[in-house]
């Protein structure tokens, strides 16, 4: 049993979260504009091979499939926990926008710019549950692989982010600016420490 938990047990948390993402897709607004299917692959498709990376039992390449440390139970239920906590996080996120998400890079009809509840603690708080998700993935295979799948995830979900930056100042203009220059993108209180050490640089 517990061989068992410890080779499904990841699987189980991603499956629960696809299904939860898939129903709760229905009921969302209208679609004013949206990226073209070429642009949304640019994306898309780096996300799927990492998480080919993270699911496969064996990946191509000997150096991929070998393991960083050696494996032990604590390290196992702390990336379980990591994954479990980054899931929640996209949820809380997912929740509180409301009608407004969607899946690709769009404009909805009657957009709105959510700025409370995960969105007052980073800008794109799906992408960092994600991130952290994929981490704690990571940390559960404990092989190179792992690294490989979140940088090619963190390179992807940067890509989007930027595009989505681009286009919410376009709506909102500097309501938009505002909040991106009071709120950091992914990881939260960065945008704090990084002030306070630019405060500090100019004084004499």
């Amino acid at each position: 049993m517990p061989d068992l938990v410890y080779r499904q047990l990841i699987h189980a948390m991603w499956l629960a979260w696809v299904l939860y993402w898939c129903v709760s897709a229905v009921g969302m607004k209208a679609t004013e504009r949206r990226e073209p299917l070429g642009s949304r692959l640019l994306h898309v498709v780096p996300l799927l091979v990492a998480l080919w990376l993270l699911g496969a039992r064996r990946v191509p390449g000997r150096w991929l499939n070998e393991r960083l440390f050696a494996w032990a139970a604590w390290e196992f239920w702390l990336a379980a926990l990591l994954t479990a906590a980054g899931l929640a996080f996209t949820v809380w996120a997912r929740v509180h926008i409301g009608r407004n998400w969607s899946g690709t890079v769009t404009l909805k009809q009657g957009h709105e710019l959510v700025v409370s509840g995960p969105y007052a603690l980073v800008r794109h708080p799906i992408y960092t549950g994600l991130l952290l998700a994929l981490v704690g993935s990571a940390l559960a295979r404990g092989e190179w692989r792992g690294l490989l799948a979140v940088a090619i995830a963190w390179a992807a979900l940067r890509r989007k982010l930027r595009l989505e930056e681009a286009w919410m100042v376009e709506a909102f203009g500097e309501r938009y600016e505002t909040y991106r220059r009071r709120v950091p993108a992914l990881i939260p209180f960065t945008l704090a420490k990084r002030a306070s050490v630019e405060k500090e640089g100019r004084r004499p």
